[in-house]
């Protein structure tokens, strides 16, 4: 069993289910930050899987945790709960840029 890809996996199938909320049921601010989540945790997700195979398994940690911070705080903005988890959102970007910077630190180890 791999934990990461089944993880990335789910993440990626959020990622599409938020977007689709966000395309045909959302209104107002949510469909923003539907769309927005959506997007990131999406490529996100691809990444993480495309780290694991290239055997990058810290940065496809990275990659699921901080797409999961970032879009989990605008979907739970979305679905009604208090603004001040947009704070919270930052976090996850944080984690996302660290995945991206340990990906080209393991690629210039070679």
């Amino acid at each position: 069993m791999n934990l990461l890809m089944i993880l990335a996996a789910l993440s990626g199938a959020l990622a599409v289910a938020a977007g689709a909320f966000g395309a045909h049921g959302a209104s107002g601010p949510a469909v923003e930050w539907l769309k927005t989540g959506g997007q990131y945790q999406l490529i996100h997700a691809v990444v993480a899987l495309a780290a694991l195979k290239m055997e990058a398994r810290g940065p496809g940690w990275l990659f699921v945790a901080g797409g999961l911070v970032f879009a989990g705080s605008l979907y739970l903005m979305a679905l009604g709960l208090p603004r001040w988890l947009g704070a919270v959102t930052p976090i996850g970007g944080v984690l996302l840029i660290g995945g991206w910077l340990w990906l080209a630190w393991v690629g210039m180890r070679g």
